[in-house]
């Protein structure tokens, strides 16, 4: 596999913070790895993951979306809409540089609705993996920042991530990504953690309902939303022994 010599940047050109491991030259799967909301690409449960990927032969690349991490932009412009777009941008460049190339996408948590939404759209992605995927994404802004002020207040408290009036607008006017879910015809797979209070397992319950046979879910008990204290090499595991198999 090849990564682009210039590197990855969104439809808009920001240029897109992305680290890149080779597999094995016989294995034609390439994963592309997508953050949560005021996330990044270094999160431990990706880097745990891309090494399992790499050592089991697989191709990978974790990236932030643009206004996360090292990547080009303003966080106060990041909606699900704009990631969606930004990962159709990044599956293009990475086909291009890699004809043969079969994609693969994992998304976490916000990154997981990006997803959900890519490839109800684009063919490219072959296999779809969800980790602790959000689904209602005008239920989980009301919990989660109903009650801040978009223009005003930090998302948790974080300084590099102030809540914009863009994201609300955009997760309201998405809803739910239940319809895209009923779009999705590849293989797909639905991991998450039964103590996840950020997005409860009932989220991807939804959308396995939806799926039915067409996709796996499976919970890992005891294990909170971004699989710490060890969980993420469990994930990890799941995702590479489903993707060896499906």
């Amino acid at each position: 596999m090849r990564f682009p010599a210039d590197g990855l940047r969104n439809h808009l050109g920001e240029r897109l913070d992305a680290s890149f491991e080779e597999g094995e030259a016989d294995n034609p799967w390439l994963v592309v790895i997508g953050h949560g909301v005021t996330g990044n690409k270094d999160r431990p449960w990706a880097v745990t993951l891309q090494s399992a990927l790499s050592e089991a032969g697989y191709s990978s690349v974790r990236m932030s979306f643009a206004g996360n991490g090292a990547s080009e932009g303003a966080f106060v412009d990041s909606t699900i809409s704009k990631e969606v777009a930004e990962l159709r941008a990044v599956l293009e460049q990475l086909s291009v540089a890699n004809k043969s190339a079969r994609l693969v996408y994992v998304g976490h948590s916000q990154g997981g609705a990006v997803g959900v939404l890519a490839a109800a759209r684009d063919r490219r992605i072959k296999k779809l993996v969800s980790l602790a995927g959000m689904v209602r994404t005008a239920q989980f802004f009301e919990r989660k920042f109903g009650d801040l002020v978009p223009g005003r207040d930090l998302m948790w408290d974080k300084p590099e991530c102030p809540l914009s009036a863009a994201y609300e607008s955009d997760m309201v006017a998405l809803g739910s990504v239940v319809g895209g879910a009923e779009a999705v015809v590849g293989p797909w797979l639905l991991v998450h953690a039964t103590d996840d209070s950020v997005g409860p397992p009932a989220a991807s319950h939804t959308v396995y309902a939806v799926q039915g046979r067409r996709a796996r879910l499976v919970e890992l008990e005891g294990v909170d939303h971004v699989f710490s204290n060890g969980s993420d090499a469990a994930m990890a595991a799941v995702v590479v022994d489903w993707l060896s198999q499906s």
